[in-house]
């Protein structure tokens, strides 16, 4: 059986949280391995401020609140994305907009974003989809002009870079996840970019129940107290030395998915030539970070006939996404701007072939060739 995905495990997890054990002694959040895990991320993405959380979800969700939003709000994000991404905004009152997504990569159309705009708009949310960064300079662009936050979704994309920078450091935030079907895992966990100086103390005290401990810890004040609204987004430092261990191989991990991203896409070019699917476009390869390998097939039929040919032959294929506006509570909370023809396209066609670390070439071949066996006779 080729499962879709296999948790790597680098090495040093358990060797760190043996010292955050018995070393520091220091289990709870904002230990040794928490502040070792910030650092990088700092000084490898570029980031004003890193804070670990325990999830993406969290960070999408402390990203709200220091954007203040609020119950009449709106929030542009494309309706192809998971629902963390909705959620975070839906709890704070505002209503998700939905725009279509491009064609090409599967981001937001960032050519929408300024028709979408109204006197309630607050923030663009991008989703980097696969790890491939969405169009940033156009996308803040927009925002400058018309006064909006960015908060970038980048839970699939730590360190996807193209020519203007790591996706997650250039908006006003970025929020990425470390869940085990991510490239860089800790189990459960994500982490939010501050990357407008102004926002992170308010940050540091959301984080901290609302509280300003952070400044108490570093000896600012000589008591801390509870401050501004804010809740428990701490991860433990048990999840955070787990998470170092793999940020010690984050760029050898990227690498490799990289390899076998640009490997897929060779292999089963014909097939696109032949115009029985279509492939990730070849131009986005390099800046990717090498999350997802997909194929948009001809049709919902030719798709899911498809998944069902991998799984007799032992492939682990997986669609993506029911659309947010096509969801029942969706359909309560949003408001839908033009069409969602892309979207409503690659939600019934898209197939993701199994990809990870520790995949051998072999194991490619296999699907590669399940693959085409299906498309001979079509």
């Amino acid at each position: 059986m080729i499962k879709f995905n296999r948790p790597f495990i680098a090495g040093k997890e358990l060797y760190y949280i043996s010292q955050a054990v018995m070393k520091y002694s220091h289990i709870s959040g904002d230990g040794e391995f928490t502040r070792k895990c910030q650092r990088w991320f700092e000084e490898t993405l570029g980031c004003k401020k890193a804070l670990l959380t325990h999830s993406c979800t969290a960070a999408l969700e402390m990203a709200a609140l220091l954007c203040d939003i609020r119950p009449g709000d709106e929030v542009i994000m494309p309706s192809f994305t998971f629902v963390s991404t909705a959620n975070a905004f839906v709890l704070r009152g505002a209503t998700p907009v939905f725009v279509d997504i491009r064609p090409d990569t599967l981001n937001i159309d960032e050519k929408l974003l300024a028709s979408a705009v109204t006197e309630k708009t607050r923030a663009v949310v991008p989703v980097h989809y696969a790890g491939v960064p969405c169009d940033m300079d156009t996308i803040l662009e927009v925002a400058r002009d018309k006064g909006l936050f960015v908060i970038e979704d980048a839970a699939q994309a730590l360190l996807s870079k193209d020519e203007t920078g790591f996706a997650g450091a250039r908006g006003d935030f970025g929020c990425v996840s470390f869940h085990e079907t991510k490239n860089i895992i800790s189990g459960e966990g994500g982490a939010l970019f501050v990357n407008n100086e102004q926002f992170i103390e308010r940050a540091e005290i959301i984080r901290e129940k609302g509280t300003n401990r952070s400044k108490f810890f570093r000896g600012e004040v000589d008591k801390y107290t509870w401050v501004d609204v804010g809740s428990s987004f701490l991860p433990s430092d048990i999840i955070a030395a787990f998470l170092y261990a793999q940020l010690e191989h984050a760029e050898e991990i990227v690498t490799r998915r990289k390899e076998l991203l640009i490997s897929y896409r060779e292999k089963l070019e014909d097939l696109e030539c032949r115009g029985m699917c279509q492939l990730p476009a070849r131009e986005t390869l390099e800046s990717s970070s090498g999350h997802i390998f997909y194929l948009l097939c001809r049709s919902l039929e030719d798709r899911d006939a498809l998944l069902a040919f991998l799984k007799q032959r032992g492939i682990g294929g997986v669609f993506h996404y029911v659309p947010l506006h096509d969801s029942p509570f969706g359909k309560q909370v949003c408001r839908v701007h033009g069409t969602m023809k892309e979207t409503l396209r690659a939600a019934g066609s898209l197939l993701r072939l199994p990809l990870y670390y520790e995949m051998t070439d072999e194991e490619q071949d296999r699907c590669v060739e399940a693959v085409y066996e299906f498309y001979q006779d079509k």
